[in-house]
């Protein structure tokens, strides 16, 4: 892949900038402080975005590089793949993530993968490499080391880091010591003292010894316990006891109340009955007499009655005979007077009578009514008598009460001495109780704390098995590393270094013991550290471009910053004529503040894209 354009609206010193790059070599040329390495972040946060986090410096990107309130934090790169697609990175470093722009000028940033941490994935999608890999391989900054003798071990570190690992942040030695250090730190050995392993394990044996010597008091506290129940459950039964006698006594004295009352309302009930017996009678002879007098006044009605008929058919028989035997015209006249005056007063009387009848009728039926109505006083007076012998007979129970309240009293009394003793015995069962008890009490906590103990001792033996299984996977990957990679790198570090040393040194090693190792023309072994800072900074430098053709299938560009400082013009020749042969296929950009690399590219007759900031 190659980048073709950055346009930068504004990031730190950078503004309203544009800068198109060439496949090949690009020398981006500007003053110390111009804004080189600016530019190289620039390029970074726009493929992975601006970090946030210090990360171990002073301030992060964001803060170093974030314009004045106001101003554009933003700007465009353009680049293209190795198959020839063509995209634009568009970002608003306020924001998190870019917009990703194809050919055709379409957004196609909801086609990559968003990580809600590191935002959109687009430029890993691409190319398998993250930002890591990227930095620590492809990018390579101005030199980290100084000329100083004492800091070549750090470059010499970086060189094997790399050589061994793949990683020249990443030592196998110090992370191997690390874990050891933290295995003797945070958990201890056999022969350790001191340790959380030793202090836990001498904590453990103290509290099962402690454990040992209370747990003879066990069988006393179930003893006690065992007493206090049994105790108790006398003590409940005596006072389910006492209170059945104190119940019974209660029903003793209720039921002579109960007597009492029983005996009086039955007086009354019977009182009441014989004044309601009183009543009937009175009423009976009530209804006696008024049928005595009903009869009388029948009796006086029919007699009156019979009377006048009586009367009546003699008068009629009077004149009959006459006429019959007198036949005289002046009786006979008489006669029909009288028959006629008779008839008039018999029909008279017979009026008379009707109406008196009728009255007579009438006081009859109100007779009839009052002794209907006594009947029914009668019936209700003996339904009441009836419902007062059925009260007076169901009352009348036999109460035969077997203990009186003297012999209940004494009882009761024995009973409250019983109970009183109980508990004066259990009191003192208690008090044994609450002796031993605390000392039960530190027993618990003792084999709770014995469970802790040996939690934390489960928990130690588990990080120290976690540790040492890091420790074994480290080595394996260290081995494998080293059977396999290793070789691969170090054979092309050996290549790399012969063509920029012009065959000076033919062979890099890695030693266990000793770490690298150069070949020397004589054919002779020399650790690294015993090189030039010049020859150790070529190492370093051979081995990143060595690792940068492995990184991914795009061919990734080669982003050099001020990395041939130190660097004799016989030693920038060669690996400038390296860079041209071995990364022909590579995009170069080589950031610098001389004009060394221009010289010698125009020496060598190779073409290049100047470009001044």
């Amino acid at each position: 892949m190659q980048i073709n354009k950055l346009k930068i609206n504004g990031y730190g010193k950078l503004k309203e900038k544009e800068i198109n790059l060439k496949n090949k070599i690009n020398i981006i040329y500007g003053e110390n402080e111009g804004g080189k390495s600016t530019l190289l972040n620039f390029i970074t946060d726009s493929f992975y975005g601006i970090s946030k986090n210090k990360n171990g410096k002073e301030i992060s990107n964001f803060e170093k590089y974030t314009p004045w309130v106001g101003e554009e934090f933003s700007g465009k790169l353009e680049y293209q793949l190795d198959n020839q697609e063509k995209f634009e990175i568009f970002r608003d470093f306020r924001k998190k993530n870019p917009k990703i722009f194809n050919e055709a000028m379409e957004d196609i940033s909801k086609q990559f993968n968003i990580d809600k941490n590191k935002g959109n994935e687009f430029f890993y999608e691409q190319t398998k490499v993250d930002e890591a890999l990227f930095l620590s391989t492809v990018v390579i900054h101005q030199q980290e080391v100084k000329l100083e003798k004492q800091q070549q071990n750090i470059l010499i570190q970086k060189v094997a880091n790399l050589v061994g690992t793949g990683e020249d942040n990443v030592s196998y030695k110090r992370a191997i010591d690390r874990i050891n250090r933290r295995i003797l730190d945070e958990v201890g050995t056999e022969r350790s003292r001191e340790k959380p392993i030793n202090q836990t394990m001498q904590k453990i044996s103290e509290l099962q010894k402690q454990k040992q010597e209370l747990e003879n008091q066990i069988d006393i506290k179930y003893e006690i316990e065992e007493n206090k129940t049994k105790l108790t459950n006398q003590i409940e039964e005596a006072q389910k006891e006492l209170e059945k006698l104190k119940q019974e006594k209660i029903l003793q004295e209720n039921e002579k109340k109960e007597n009492e009352k029983i005996n009086l309302e039955t007086e009354l009930k019977e009182k009441l009955k014989n004044e309601n017996n009183e009543k009937i009678n009175s009423i009976k002879n009530k209804i006696n007499q008024i049928k005595i007098e009903n009869k009388r006044i029948n009796t006086e009605k029919n007699t009156k009655n019979k009377r006048i008929i009586f009367i009546f058919l003699i008068s009629i028989l009077i004149n009959i005979l006459q006429i019959i035997l007198i036949k005289n015209e002046f009786f006979n006249i008489i006669f029909l007077l009288t028959v006629s005056t008779v008839l008039i007063f018999y029909l008279f009387f017979k009026s008379h009578q009707k109406k008196k009848e009728n009255k007579q009728k009438n006081k009859i039926e109100k007779i009839n009514a009052e002794i209907k109505q006594l009947h029914f006083e009668i019936e209700i007076l003996e339904k009441n008598n009836k419902k007062l012998d059925e009260e007076i007979n169901s009352k009348k129970i036999e109460k035969n009460t077997k203990n009186n309240l003297e012999n209940i009293n004494q009882k009761i009394q024995e009973e409250e001495n019983k109970i009183n003793n109980q508990k004066i015995e259990l009191h003192k069962l208690q008090l044994d109780y609450k002796n031993i008890e605390p000392k039960l009490e530190n027993l618990a906590n003792i084999e709770e704390s014995l469970v802790d103990n040996n939690e934390k001792l489960v928990n130690l033996k588990k990080l120290e098995k976690s540790m040492n299984l890091a420790k074994e996977v480290l080595e394996n990957s260290y081995n494998k590393m080293k059977n396999t990679v290793t070789p691969k790198f170090t054979e092309n570090l050996s290549k790399t270094i012969a063509k920029i040393s012009k065959d000076k040194y033919n062979k890099v090693k890695l030693n266990d013991e000793t770490g690298l190792v150069v070949e020397l023309e004589n054919g002779n072994y020399i650790p690294v550290n015993r090189l030039s800072i010049g020859t150790i900074d070529q190492l370093y430098l051979s081995l990143r471009l060595a690792m940068a053709q492995e990184l991914s299938t795009e061919k990734m560009p080669i982003l050099l910053d001020e990395a041939f400082a130190y660097y004799d013009n016989e030693r920038l020749e060669n690996i400038l004529s390296y860079l041209v042969e071995r990364f022909k296929d590579h995009q170069i950009i080589i950031f610098t503040c001389t004009n060394r690399e221009k010289e010698m590219l125009n020496k060598l007759k190779i073409e290049f894209n100047d470009i001044t900031i």
